[in-house]
């Protein structure tokens, strides 16, 4: 059975640093929070709003050692008056070995994106 595990975050400015640094804490933190291994992992979408381009955010996966898994990164929808400098997942597990519900993250400014959680 596969799930998907849903998280963002923001940062303060369009730099490869702060995508990198955001998009991994974020990762790690599902990572953590859902007791994933990386074999659980089978791929991840991101998307970005418009504003940032300075880097792609399946970079940080990587750099966590993410590496036999499938990452695509694409533009969020631009609509008008939504959520800036905004970095989206969408992360397919094999969700076989859990019985329990995932637990969806959401940091920074991403948190009003998700009110409920």
């Amino acid at each position: 059975m596969v799930k998907a595990i849903r998280g963002a975050t923001t940062v303060l400015n369009n730099t490869s640093d702060e995508i990198v640094n955001e998009t991994k804490k974020l990762l790690e933190e599902i990572i953590e929070k859902n007791n994933l291994r990386e074999d659980d992992v089978i791929s991840i979408i991101f998307t970005v709003t418009q504003d940032l381009t300075a880097e792609f955010p399946a970079v940080a996966a990587r750099k966590i050692g993410l590496s036999n898994v499938a990452l695509m990164c694409m533009n969020e929808i631009d609509v008008p008056n939504s959520l800036e400098k905004c970095i989206r997942v969408m992360m397919h597990v094999n969700a076989e070995n859990y019985n329990n519900d995932f637990k969806h993250i959401y940091l920074n400014n991403s948190k009003v994106l998700r009110p409920d959680l």
